[in-house]
C-alpha cells in the first residue's frame, strides 16, 4: 500500500508539473505565433502603401475584398479607415468589416495620402489552429507521461517493495535471512545495507545467547558445588564438619556473588550510552594504590618505577576497577614479578602493567577481551577468575573513549596497554576507535 501511494505521488508531481511547463509555453507559443504573423502582414501593408504611393494619376487602385485601399486629399484630412502612425502599423476593426484588419500610411507626392488595410483572419485561423493541437495535444502529452511515469516507478520501488515485505516477515528468530539486493543502483546499495544491518543484528544475538549460556553455566556450577556438599552432609554426616560445609558454601558464595556483580556491570554497560562524568581523575593515585594492595595480598615482585602524573576526566569508581583488574590478570598469570607504568605525552596519558608469565599467543589476542574467556582451560575456576574481568576492562576503556592492546612484555610475559585522552583534551572527547573490544 505504501509503494501504490508513493507513485501515485511519483505520478502525480511529474504529471503536474509537466502539466504546468506545456501550458506555459503553449501560451507563449501563440503568443509568439501571433505577433510573428501579425509583423508579417504588418510589413505586407507597409510593402504595399509604399508601392501606391508612388501612383499618379487616374490608375490609383480601389479596395479589394483582400485588401483595403484609402485615398486621401489633405494629409490626414477627412474621416479615414485608421490613422497609422508614420512608419508603422494599426490593428483595428474597421465599420462594416467583422474581423480586424493591419494598416500602414505612407504620404503621396501630390499630397495627402494613402492607407492600405490587411486583414488579420489568416493569423487567426493559424493561431486558432495551434490553440486547437495543444488543447488536444497537451493533456494527451500529459496522460503518456503519467503512465509512463507510473510504469516505470513501479518497476525501480518493486525491489523496494520486495525489501520491505522481507524485512516485515524477519522475526527474532530468522535473523539468518536477507534481503534480495542483486542490484547495481542505489536500490542495490539499500538492500545491502540492510543485509549488512542484519549481519549486526544477528551477531549481536549469537553475542547475547552465548552470553546468557556461559551465564548460566558459570552460574550453575557454585550452586552444584553447594548443593553437592549440603547433600554429602546430609547423607554421610561422619565426612565432613560443620565448619568445612560452611567454608564450602561461603566460599562458592564469594565466587557466586563476584559472577553477579560482574554480569550486573557488564549488563548496566551495555545499556547505559551516556557520557561518563567529567570529573578529573589521577591515574597515578589510583596505580599506586593497586600496586600497594598487590605487594599486600601476594608474595610478587612489584615494581612502580616507571609511574608517573597521568591525570584524566572521567568515572573514578569504573577507572578504579578497569585497573584492578588489569592487576589481577597480571597477578594471575605472573611467575614472580608485576610493573605498572604511567606516561602521559603525544596527548594520550597511557598505562601499562606487565607480568612475566607465559604471554599470550598473537592468535589469541583478538579473543582476551570476549567474555568468559579463558586462554588455558586446564586451569582452575579460582586461579582463572570468571572470565569477565578483561573484558570489564575493555567495556571501560571503551566508554571513556579509549584504547587497549596486547603486547608481549620485554620479560617475555604480557602487556597489556591502555591509552586514554588526558584530562586537558577537549571536553567533548570524540570516540576514538578500539583495539581489541568486548564483543
Amino acid at each position: 500500500m505504501g509503494g501504490r501511494a508513493m507513485r501515485l505521488r511519483v505520478t502525480l508531481t511529474a504529471v503536474l508539473v509537466l502539466g504546468v511547463a506545456l501550458v506555459a509555453g503553449a501560451l507563449v507559443l501563440v503568443a509568439l505565433l501571433g505577433s510573428v504573423l501579425t509583423d508579417q502582414v504588418c510589413q505586407d501593408a507597409r510593402d504595399r502603401v509604399t508601392q501606391l504611393s508612388s501612383v499618379t494619376g487616374t490608375d490609383r487602385p480601389q479596395s479589394t475584398s483582400s485588401e483595403l485601399i484609402q485615398w486621401t486629399a489633405v494629409p490626414g484630412g477627412g474621416e479615414t479607415l485608421a490613422s497609422p502612425p508614420t512608419n508603422g502599423c494599426v490593428s483595428v476593426e474597421p465599420p462594416g468589416y467583422p474581423e480586424d484588419f493591419v494598416f500602414a500610411a505612407a504620404p503621396l507626392a501630390t499630397g495627402g495620402d494613402v492607407i492600405v488595410g490587411k486583414p488579420l483572419v489568416d493569423v487567426l485561423d493559424s493561431t486558432r489552429f495551434v490553440r486547437r493541437v495543444l488543447v488536444v495535444g497537451v493533456p494527451l502529452m500529459m496522460l503518456i507521461v503519467g503512465g509512463v511515469t507510473w510504469v516505470v516507478t513501479g518497476r525501480i520501488l518493486a525491489p523496494v517493495t520486495a525489501i520491505r515485505r522481507e524485512v516485515d516477515e524477519i522475526t527474532a528468530s530468522e535473523l539468518h535471512r536477507r534481503v534480495p539486493a542483486v542490484r547495481t543502483d542505489e536500490i542495490g546499495r539499500l538492500g545491502r545495507t540492510m543485509n549488512r544491518m542484519l549481519d549486526r543484528l544477528q551477531r549481536a544475538q549469537e553475542s547475547r545467547q552465548r552470553f546468557v549460556s556461559d551465564a548460566s553455566h558459570e552460574l550453575r556450577s557454585p550452586i552444584a558445588a553447594i548443593r553437592q556438599h549440603a547433600e554429602v552432609a546430609r547423607a554421610h554426616p561422619g565426612r565432613t564438619t560443620v565448619t568445612e560445609l560452611a567454608t564450602t558454601v561461603l566460599d562458592e558464595d564469594v565466587r557466586m556473588q563476584g559472577l553477579v556483580d560482574d554480569l550486573l556491570l557488564l549488563a548496566r554497560s551495555d545499556e547505559d550510552h551516556t557520557e561518563p562524568p567529567n570529573t578529573p581523575v589521577d591515574l597515578d593515585d589510583l596505580v599506586l594504590a593497586e600496586a600497594q594492595r598487590l605487594r599486600l595480598a601476594t608474595s610478587l615482585t612489584i615494581d612502580t618505577a616507571g609511574v608517573s602524573g597521568g591525570q584524566v576526566r572521567g568515572d573514578e569508581a569504573a577507572l578504579s576497577r578497569m585497573i584492578h583488574n588489569l592487576a589481577d590478570n597480571a597477578a594471575r598469570h605472573a611467575r614472580s614479578r608485576v610493573a605498572f607504568t604511567l606516561t602521559e605525552s603525544a596527548g594520550t596519558v597511557v598505562l601499562a602493567i606487565s607480568d612475566d608469565g607465559p604471554g599470550i599467543p598473537p592468535a589469541d589476542r583478538s579473543h582476551v577481551f570476549d567474555r568468559f574467556v579463558r586462554l588455558n582451560p586446564s586451569r582452575s575456576r579460582d586461579a582463572g577468575g570468571t572470565g569477565l574481568g578483561l573484558a570489564i576492562v575493555a567495556t571501560i576503556i571503551e566508554r571513556h573513549h579509549g584504547t587497549i592492546t596486547v603486547h608481549t612484555a620485554d620479560t617475555g610475559g604480557a602487556t597489556l596497554e591502555a591509552k586514554l585522552p588526558p584530562a586537558d583534551s577537549d571536553s567533548g572527547r570524540p570516540r576514538a576507535s578500539t583495539g581489541p573490544r568486548a564483543r
